[in-house]
């Protein structure tokens, strides 16, 4: 599984190619779940807001999918939310103001039917994003593209819907700093993550 939407954006069918197993991307998946939850609204527009890092909106990957699935996209570019998430503020006044920029800067432009999280990271956000899209005036659905990937991988390995007896390991490798993956891993799982290896690639 390619656990990152600007990765899936500007390397799916490269990796795809060079591995011998099965891979998921996290587009096709929050495509689809977009399409299911604009289905949800009868007589609706197709319309859906995108908010993304600036390289995934860039490569139009979402938008291109989307489109195939019979969505209008608007395109959102959040390249301030990032940082704040990896800064541990998933709560915090700044990150609530500059979530209330970008967002009623976006609803300027579009009126969607659904709000699809184009990053990893947002997902940590979909609190303070559902309260200011309703603030801003906009009762709409938030979808997880991560939670709709699981899903699409479930499905892949052919594991029944809540089968909670499968035979797995959990290891945690980081290249970078292992406190701070430690940190944020443990916010991503709601769990404390016990041990993360330090991988060192020679650069």
């Amino acid at each position: 599984m390619i656990a990152c939407n600007t990765a899936t954006a500007l390397a799916l069918p490269e990796i795809t190619t060079a591995v011998p197993v099965p891979v998921v991307g996290v587009i096709e998946p929050g495509a689809r779940a977009a399409r299911a939850a604009v289905a949800l609204h009868d007589g609706g527009s197709p319309d859906i807001l995108l908010l993304a890092t600036e390289a995934t909106v860039h490569s139009h990957a979402y938008r291109d999918r989307c489109a195939a699935l019979g969505l209008r996209t608007t395109e959102k570019a959040c390249p301030l939310l990032v940082p704040l998430v990896e800064e541990g503020w998933t709560d915090h006044p700044v990150t609530r103001e500059v979530l209330r920029i970008y967002l009623r800067e976006a609803l300027a432009t579009c009126d969607p039917q659904a709000v699809l999280l184009g990053c990893t990271h947002y997902p940590l956000l979909c609190g303070p994003i559902s309260h200011i899209l309703r603030e801003l005036g906009s009762d709409v659905t938030v979808i997880d593209s991560a939670a709709a990937t699981a899903q699409a991988v479930a499905a892949t390995l052919h594991v029944p819907a809540g089968n909670s007896a499968i035979d797995a390991t959990f290891q945690c490798f980081a290249t970078d700093s292992v406190d701070k993956f430690r940190r944020l891993g443990s916010l991503f799982l709601g769990q404390t993550i016990p041990r993360v290896d330090l991988i060192d690639l020679g650069g």
